[in-house]
């Protein structure tokens, strides 16, 4: 089926990206265990958390980007969609030069919340001085990949992630083991791949969408009501995402109040929830640049047959993973770790994490859809509310059932937010149908 086959074309390849990501971190910690200092590793773990939540924050860079550019493209305005990722550029270009400039406050304000011990804290703001130059090529890599899956694309963004990888560990090594730096060598092979990463997303789209840069001067790509409506999507997206980091964060600090194992237990099966939400994420692109495609299009028996076809990819998804879980979880754990007295702990919670699949599939696909359709407000209030309700069932549960409840309360978050958005997916539809009464 043509709606499938669109599906996957875009999803396999997010997938692969997706699983690449965390690979940049994963080289430079194997590269900082081998310095002959555990405050290496350390190190490395503590600049990296910084950047990932930043970065994190500033994903709406990705998302908005992707929602618009994939309406403008289903509309056949090909001159918007360059628009849009000039916009996009600027805000991104913005935001690393605001990171850089006060680098400085940030480091002491987040080693001053963090507390790590002196030794980890020099070696980690030596790290953090460096890859905080990257701050513009991983925001403008936000940008450039948003645009590529709102055109449809999805191979590209695999290719630069790719790169990146190769890139990291060949300057890393270089870097470390032949130039004889230490962390040093760490952070600026890992800069190295970010600049990398992002100049080959320029070349793509200059060499395969014939993009110029001289367009970023032309007065109608800074046109007062596109900017209005690029920051509105924005700033939606933004505040959701802050609620995400609110519920991440304070599920960690949570296992972190009861104890180390209790610690190391959410984190070991968190990994699980990670690993599903990597698949899951590709299909919501999907939706995004798919969704976002038929909005543009004003097609809306072609988004009621991609929100078919998407839920019953993601169903099926969730059912295999929950079956895999619930066969193989203690398996994954013995590959996680290997102390006895972890995995035994984490033996308990398991059945959470097999339920967590058909828990949450469904807030991914919608997220993926309600973003292609630019529904932010819609996104907002469905994570608000489900945040919310994390919120009060672990305050309330935690006095009974302990650990029990965190994870009870994590469950009710996904599954609320799922919820909600398929209470507002009607709207959502019908903005599809107003638009193409008004286009008849």
């Amino acid at each position: 089926m043509k709606t499938d086959r669109n599906i996957l074309r875009i999803a396999l390849p997010s997938i692969v990206s997706n699983i690449t990501v965390p690979l940049l971190g994963l080289v430079d910690t194997s590269i900082a265990g081998h310095l002959g200092a555990t405050a290496y590793i350390g190190a490395i773990a503590v600049g990296g958390m910084f950047f990932n939540m930043v970065y994190w924050i500033f994903g709406f860079l990705r998302m908005g980007t992707g929602g618009l550019t994939a309406q403008a493209y289903g509309a056949g305005a090909r001159e918007e969609t360059v628009r849009i990722l000039l916009r996009s550029l600027g805000l991104a270009l913005l935001v690393g030069a605001a990171l850089i400039a006060l680098h400085r406050p940030l480091a002491d304000l987040f080693f001053r919340l963090l507390a790590p011990t002196p030794g980890v804290e020099a070696y980690a703001r030596r790290y953090y001085t460096i890859l905080i130059w990257g701050a513009p090529a991983v925001l403008g890599l936000y940008s450039f990949t948003g645009w590529f899956l709102g055109m449809q694309n999805a191979r590209f963004p695999m290719f630069i992630a790719i790169v990146q990888n190769v890139v990291n560990v060949g300057a890393s090594l270089t870097l470390v083991v032949g130039a004889g730096w230490k962390v040093e060598g760490v952070a600026t092979g890992t800069l190295i791949a970010q600049y990398a990463g992002v100049l080959l997303a320029f070349l793509l789209w200059r060499r395969h969408y014939g993009g110029h840069p001289s367009r970023l001067l032309r007065r109608d790509t800074w046109e007062r009501s596109a900017l209005l409506r690029f920051f509105s999507v924005n700033r939606d997206i933004f505040f959701r995402t802050l609620c995400l980091v609110a519920v991440s964060t304070y599920f960690t600090a949570c296992g972190a109040r009861q104890g180390d194992l209790v610690l190391a237990v959410n984190a070991l099966l968190m990994q699980f929830f990670m690993l599903f939400s990597y698949v899951m994420d590709g299909f919501a692109y999907a939706g995004e640049a798919l969704g976002g495609r038929c909005y543009g299009a004003r097609d809306v028996a072609g988004f009621d047959r991609l929100t078919r076809r998407l839920f019953l990819w993601g169903g099926g998804l969730a059912m295999l993973f929950t079956v895999a879980y619930w066969s193989g979880g203690e398996y994954l754990l013995a590959v996680l770790t290997d102390d006895r007295a972890v995995r035994t702990a984490a033996q308990t919670f398991l059945p959470y994490v097999m339920a967590i699949p058909l828990a949450g599939f469904a807030a991914f696909l919608y997220d993926g859809l309600f973003i292609g359709t630019t529904s932010t407000r819609g996104m907002l209030l469905a994570v608000g509310g489900a945040a919310a309700a994390f919120f009060l069932a672990e305050r309330g549960l935690t006095a009974i059932l302990g650990n029990h409840a965190l994870w009870l309360a994590f469950l009710l978050y996904l599954l609320l937010r799922g919820v909600i958005q398929g209470l507002c997916y009607n709207r959502v539809r019908e903005k599809i149908v107003h638009l193409r009464k008004l286009q008849e």
